[in-house]
């Protein structure tokens, strides 16, 4: 979240203490769990439906030609933006802005527990602490964001990290408890705070953790905050490190991403002021913490990390852009040895302040469409990382369309791992028949498999409205070539019998990926291929099966 996201949200944020929904998700009221709009195609007019059929034979399976290619799209029942994943007591509860909070346990259909209400038992009683400092937003109510929920064995609670804002630099992140992941959450603490001017800063904890007599004109810029620097105090996410540490990280904009470690017993942070006091390249900030990446007020938001122990890295995931339809939003992942950095994109660079931050960050994906689906897919962000019962990853994040609104639906992906430790997500909605796994190297997928035709999309690098196609190919015999003209020149493919792991090159650059099969959105059978580039970009490719 950011200043884009304030003033487009100004409108829907909780004005007040009556919990308006918000109007960018009521189309989902009322919808089922989950529905999918399929539209077959008609060969009526056919004289001989079965020459729509490609005859290239894969182990008994065939191309489904383009005109057989069912379409539709995934419907989810609730609507939240930002949303994050828990898994407790074999039931995953999702929250996010606005105060919503949802559950499900199938991670496909999802039910509201709270939608505006039902969430917090006393943020707006009393003196409306959680607001003390940030005040209200330009539209007079009170802007409730972007909530992250981690169970803390030490606590023995559910720990939800929140933030409360007026503007896109004033913010703070707040805490709130429960007995039970579906709430309700008691706020109890204010716990960092941004956006404070020289003569407000004592409204702050600042001096609390710094000293009375605290020099804090590192943090100003002429009186003011300076948050080209510093950052926005929103977007929390908690995560722990190999040896069980808890950290969280946050920001959005401003100064970029950054890391506090937290105190089990307490749940607030811990500031790094001895670590401070050393110095150095990479040293932390003894307020703010250690800066990850971002900063210059570039389009950098929504963090989020994960820890393998797979393959021993911490990932970062972040949305680069604006959050509309058309302002570019798309999912950055970064990876580090370490929980504080540095973290670097698969071209092995760090991102600091540059003005091409674009360049920047493995790109998940971004605006998109695919044969099979009836709706093009934009600005997909806000996103977030968990694990199944059996330690399989996925990924979750809100998702909008090019259909003239700004309405906007969670999306479940599976993830997948790369053989050199990177993630990729699956093209569709998690359906469960996914014939890979997050975890392992088994996969149903053979070499004659990968012969036929596939429709083929690259992510690009671009923050923008431009939205990416496929472009169709054909695959055979280790080469690619494209039945279409474009830029693409074609190139080869090669996989391993037995292994999931496929190498793509095209116009010379490498993609490592995986190949697995799955049901799309509109009930097709597919065979699908996600790989990274060490360019930074991602590629899809799918083929519809009979």
């Amino acid at each position: 979240m950011h200043s884009t996201k304030y003033i487009n949200y100004a409108a829907i944020a909780l004005a007040t203490a009556a919990f308006a929904v918000s109007a960018s998700c009521s189309k989902g009221t009322g919808e089922s769990d989950k529905m999918k709009t399929v539209e077959s195609a008609d060969n009526s007019n056919s004289s001989d439906s079965s020459n729509l059929e490609a005859k290239v034979e894969d182990d008994g399976m065939t191309d489904k030609a383009e005109t057989s290619i069912k379409t539709g799209v995934y419907k989810n029942a609730v609507c939240c933006h930002d949303p994050q994943v828990i898994l407790a007591d074999g039931t995953y509860y999702m929250t996010g802005s606005h105060q919503v909070l949802a559950k499900s346990d199938d991670l496909k259909s999802w039910s509201y527990i709270g939608n505006g209400n039902n969430v917090f038992d006393n943020l707006f009683s009393g003196d409306l602490d959680a607001f003390k400092y940030v005040g209200k937003n330009e539209e007079g109510g009170y802007s409730v964001w972007a909530a992250n929920t981690f169970y803390n064995e030490t606590m023995g609670k559910y720990v939800m990290y929140f933030c409360t804002t007026s503007s896109y630099i004033k913010s703070n992140l707040c805490m709130a408890v429960s007995d039970e992941p579906g709430g309700k959450y008691t706020y109890t603490d204010t716990i960092l705070y941004s956006g404070f001017t020289s003569s407000h800063a004592a409204e702050t904890d600042i001096y609390d953790v710094l000293g009375e007599d605290a020099d804090l004109s590192e943090y100003l810029k002429l009186g003011g905050y300076d948050n080209n620097k510093w950052p926005n105090c929103i977007d929390p996410a908690v995560f722990t490190d190999e040896d069980d540490r808890m950290w969280m990280v946050y920001g959005s904009w401003s100064g970029g991403i950054f890391l506090l470690e937290l105190d089990p017993e307490t749940g607030r942070p811990i500031h790094p002021i001895e670590e401070a006091a050393k110095g150095g390249e990479d040293a932390p900030d003894p307020y703010y913490g250690y800066k990850l990446v971002g900063g210059g007020h570039h389009a950098i938001e929504g963090p989020y990390i994960t820890y393998s122990k797979e393959t021993g890295y911490y990932y970062l995931f972040v949305s680069y852009g604006g959050l509309t339809s058309n302002g570019g939003y798309q999912i950055r992942q970064f990876r580090s040895e370490n929980s504080t950095g540095p973290y670097v994109d698969a071209a092995g660079n760090r991102l600091g302040d540059e003005e091409n931050y674009m360049s920047y960050g493995l790109k998940m994906m971004g605006n998109y469409s695919l044969p099979s689906l009836s709706v093009t897919y934009m600005a997909p962000g806000g996103q977030s990382v968990f694990q199944d019962e059996n330690g399989e990853y996925y990924i979750v994040y809100h998702q909008r369309f090019d259909d003239g609104q700004e309405f906007h639906e969670p999306r479940v992906h599976k993830l997948f791992m790369t053989k050199d430790g990177w993630f990729t997500a699956a093209p569709f909605e998690y359906t469960g028949d996914e014939g890979m796994s997050s975890i392992s190297e088994k996969t149903d997928v053979t070499p004659d498999m990968l012969n036929g035709t596939f429709y083929l999309l690259n992510h690009g690098l671009d923050v923008n409205e431009f939205v990416n196609k496929p472009v169709k190919c054909t695959f055979e015999n280790g080469s690619i070539t494209p039945d279409e003209g474009g830029e693409m020149t074609g190139g080869t493919y090669a996989i391993n019998s037995g292994e999931p792991y496929v190498t793509i090159t095209i116009d010379g650059v490498e993609y490592e990926g995986c190949a697995f099969t799955m049901t799309d959105e509109a009930g097709n059978s597919t065979l699908c291929i996600s790989a990274k580039g060490n360019d930074n970009k991602t590629i899809w490719a799918v083929k519809y099966l009979q």
